[in-house]
C-alpha cells in the first residue's frame, strides 16, 4: 500500500481534515436536499393536489423504499461496494430532481391523479437514493474521525434549513405574481438539481483523494475491510491487505452484524425512538393540524423552518464536551422523556396560540438533532473499522425504521377529522 498506515501519524495531523469536514457537511446536505425540497414546497403540492394529503402520502411513498433497500444493503454491507452505492445515490437524487421539473413543465402545472402518481414515483426514487447514500456514508464515515460523522449529520439538518430559507425567499419573491407558487417551485428544484450535481462531483473527484480520508480507508483495509477497496483504487492506492484477509481470515475476524446489534441494542432503540416520535409530528401534523393563525399560508413554512434551524443547532451542541451526553442510560431516559411532546403538541394545537407552537416545534428540532449526534458519535467507539462500518449501517436502518414508523403513526392525528 502506498500509504504507510503502521507508521502513520495521528489522524488530526493528517492533512485535509478541515476540507473533509466541509465536504462531509455538503454530502450530508446532498443526501436530503432533494427530499427536503419536496417537503418544503408542500404549500404548492397542497394547492395542486388538495384531496390527496400530499405531505403525508409523499412521505409514505418515500419511506418504504428508503427503509427496505437500506435493510437489504445492511445485511450484505460487508460485500457492498460503498463507492458505487454513493455514486448511484447522488445520481438518482440529481435525475429525480430534474424529473420533477420536466413533469411540471410537461403538464403545465396541472394537478390530477396521474400527475400525483408521477410525483409519488419520484418520491420513491428519492427514497431509493437515500438508501444508497445515507447508509453508505454513515458506515464509511463511522470508521473515520467522529467529527466527520457529526459534520455529515449536521449537513442533513442543514439541508432542511437551506431548503426552508430558499422556500421563504421564493415564496416572498413570487407571491404576488400570477402562478407564483409554480414559478417558485420550479426555481427551487432547479437549484436542487445544481446542488446534487455538485455533491456528485465532490464525492467522485475530491473527497476520496484527501490525505486524511486515504489514511482512514487504508487503515480500514489493513483491518480487513472490503468496502473501501473501490474508493482506495479510485484514489490510486492498492489495498494489499485484501489478499492477506483471504489467506488468514482468523487474523481479521470481526463481529457479525447480529453480534454488533446485540451489543448495541440500546443505541438501536435510541435512534429508532428518536425518529418515531419526531416523524409522528413532523411534517404532517405541523402542516395540516395546527389550525388557522395570523401567519396564514406562511404558518406551516415558519414551523418547518424553525424545526430545521433548531435541529441544525442541536447537532452542533455535542461538539462542546461538557454538553455531550455520554451515559447510555441517560441517553435512553432523555429519549423516552421526549414522548411528552405528543400530549404537548395536542393541547397546544387545540388551545395554544402560534407562539407556543413555534416554541414547541423548535424544542422538538433541538432535541432531535442533539440526541441523534450523541448516539452516532458514541456508538462506533471501540470497534475495528469493518465493525464500525457495519454498526453505522445498522444504526441507519434503525433511523429509517423509526422514520417509517413515525410516518405511519402520523396518520393517527387524522382520526375523527372526517378525511
Amino acid at each position: 500500500m502506498s500509504m504507510d498506515v503502521a507508521a502513520g501519524a495521528e489522524a488530526p495531523q493528517v492533512k485535509g481534515k478541515f476540507l473533509g469536514i466541509l465536504i462531509c457537511w455538503l454530502l450530508g446536505n446532498g443526501s436530503l436536499f432533494a427530499w427536503n425540497s419536496m417537503l418544503t414546497i408542500e404549500d404548492y403540492y397542497v394547492h395542486l393536489f388538495p384531496d390527496y394529503h400530499p405531505t403525508r402520502v409523499l412521505t409514505l411513498a418515500y419511506q418504504p423504499f428508503a427503509f427496505g433497500i437500506t435493510l437489504i444493503m445492511t445485511y450484505y454491507e460487508a460485500k457492498m461496494n460503498t463507492r458505487r452505492r454513493n455514486l448511484a445515490g447522488f445520481s438518482l437524487f440529481f435525475l429525480g430532481s430534474f424529473a420533477l421539473i420536466i413533469l411540471d413543465v410537461a403538464t403545465k402545472g396541472r394537478g390530477g391523479l396521474g400527475v400525483f402518481v408521477g410525483v409519488c414515483i419520484i418520491s420513491a426514487i428519492f427514497g431509493t437514493a437515500d438508501a444508497n447514500c445515507q447508509g453508505a456514508l454513515v458506515g464509511d464515515l463511522s470508521l473515520m474521525c467522529p467529527e466527520f460523522v457529526q459534520s455529515f449529520m449536521a449537513g442533513l439538518a442543514a439541508s432542511g434549513v437551506l431548503t426552508s430559507a430558499l422556500r421563504l425567499v421564493t415564496k416572498a419573491a413570487f407571491e404576488s405574481s400570477k402562478d407564483g407558487l409554480r414559478i417558485g417551485a420550479i426555481l427551487f428544484f432547479s437549484i436542487t438539481c445544481l446542488f446534487e450535481l455538485v455533491c456528485l462531483l465532490l464525492y467522485t473527484f475530491v473527497f476520496g483523494k484527501l490525505p486524511i480520508v486515504k489514511y482512514y480507508r487504508s487503515k480500514a483495509a489493513a483491518e480487513g475491510s472490503k468496502t473501501v477497496a473501490s474508493d482506495l483504487a479510485a484514489a490510486g492506492i492498492v489495498a494489499e491487505q485484501q489478499a492477506q484477509v483471504e489467506e488468514d481470515p482468523q487474523k481479521y475476524k470481526r463481529l457479525t452484524t447480529k453480534e454488533l446489534v446485540m451489543e448495541n441494542i440500546d443505541y438501536m432503540f435510541d435512534i429508532y425512538l428518536i425518529y418515531v416520535l419526531t416523524l409522528s409530528i413532523f411534517p404532517g401534523f405541523l402542516s395540516e393540524d395546527t389550525g388557522a393563525h395570523s401567519l396564514g399560508s406562511w404558518y406551516a413554512l415558519v414551523l418547518i423552518a424553525m424545526y430545521n434551524v433548531w435541529d441544525l443547532i442541536g447537532r452542533y451542541v455535542p461538539l462542546i464536551p461538557c454538553l455531550k451526553l455520554i451515559s447510555r442510560k441517560g441517553t435512553m431516559a432523555a429519549i423516552l422523556a421526549r414522548f411528552l411532546f405528543i400530549p404537548a403538541f395536542y393541547f397546544t394545537a387545540k388551545y395554544g396560540d402560534q407562539g407556543y407552537m413555534i416554541f414547541l416545534t423548535s424544542f422538538l428540532g433541538l432535541t432531535n438533532g442533539y440526541l441523534t449526534v450523541c448516539v452516532l458519535m458514541e456508538a462506533p467507539k471501540g470497534y475495528k473499522a469493518p465493525e464500525q462500518n457495519a454498526l453505522g449501517n445498522a444504526l441507519v436502518v434503525c433511523l429509517l425504521g423509526g422514520i417509517f414508523s413515525g410516518v405511519v403513526l402520523d396518520w393517527l392525528w387524522l382520526i375523527g377529522k372526517g378525511w
